[in-house]
């Protein structure tokens, strides 16, 4: 059995294998992690659509790239508006199923601003953005015998739990990692109560951490916010990834790793992560960001602030 680890890259887990007649969806396909996850699968023949805010960006970085017979969908994950037009298009469309959705695109550690609906703009663009965008194309996703949904944490998670009682920082001064952490929090817990709803329906959700990586995720990062980062985890935890290193744990967790492994799972260097309990340790996610009871909470509170529920 080949073993994968951190510096293991995409074509490394995908060495041998035939995606032809795989359908991939992918928010994020504009830059880095998500450009080199297109490329990665459609070389290996799967059918890849990408979800991106600037189509001419993505088109231009994709040929760059070599990422050729990419598909590509507008609309931005900080409007709802946005969103709900890209599914109805989508689904109108005629796509018969997803049998992989990727949602890779987001933002980290920028000024507090909100989004086109008044969320906290990290919570509500990582999170509610893609928790809508998922929900509304679940019928794709539903229509084969076996899907999975691969949802982008990371170990900034780790800078702190989701706040349901105040999410969009109207009680708590607001911190740039802080948002980010119970942004990414979310992700997780998303992953969790995604496969506990809908696994015995043939559907598996994870979450990943790339890594860390210099992409155009860090755009927001000043010298104060990167110092308070690496205070924060530690230089041990430090190391960057290369963006084929990065977006390898994507790949497994989506198309290699045992779905049971990794169902309702938090995962890192192609490999189930331990549980931890000290935001310093490494690898690992923190207990609450599995905690299946905050999970279903931070379902119903994520329908009542985008003001539309989702029973499958």
């Amino acid at each position: 059995m080949t073993t994968f680890g951190f510096d293991t890259t995409t074509d490394d887990v995908l060495d041998g294998r035939d995606l032809t007649d795989v359908n991939v969806v992918i928010t994020g396909t504009s830059a880095g992690l998500g450009v080199e996850t297109a490329r990665a699968l459609a070389a290996h023949g799967a059918t890849v659509v990408g979800i991106v805010r600037d189509v001419g960006k993505a088109r231009s970085n994709l040929d760059e790239a070599g990422a050729t017979g990419v598909d590509l969908y507008q609309a931005d994950l900080a409007s709802l508006s946005s969103i709900r037009a890209f599914t109805d298009t989508f689904l109108a469309d005629g796509h018969d199923r997803i049998d992989v959705l990727i949602a890779n695109a987001g933002i980290m550690a920028c000024p507090h601003g909100t989004t086109a609906d008044g969320f906290e703009l990290q919570f509500g663009t990582n999170h509610l953005g893609h928790f809508v965008l998922v929900n509304r194309l679940m019928p794709l996703l539903l229509a084969g015998p076996a899907a999975r949904v691969v949802m982008l944490s990371s170990a900034g998670h780790r800078r702190s739990d989701v706040n349901l009682d105040d999410p969009g920082f109207e009680h708590t001064p607001y911190d740039a990692w802080d948002a980010y952490g119970r942004a990414k929090t979310a992700n997780v817990l998303f992953a969790v109560e995604l496969d506990r709803r809908l696994r015995d329906r043939g559907l598996r959700a994870a979450a990943v951490h790339p890594g860390g990586i210099p992409t155009d995720l860090g755009r927001h990062l000043t010298e104060e916010t990167m110092n308070v980062l690496i205070e924060t985890r530690g230089e041990r935890h430090f190391e960057w990834k290369t963006v084929p290193q990065g977006a390898a744990t994507t790949v497994w967790a989506g198309f290699v790793a045992d779905p049971d492994q990794v169902g309702g799972r938090y995962c890192e260097d192609c490999a189930v992560a331990p549980v931890i309990d000290d935001a310093n340790d490494s690898p690992g996610v923190m207990g609450y960001a599995l905690d299946p009871d905050t999970a279903t909470a931070l379902w119903a509170t994520s329908e009542e602030l985008v003001g539309e529920t989702f029973d499958w």
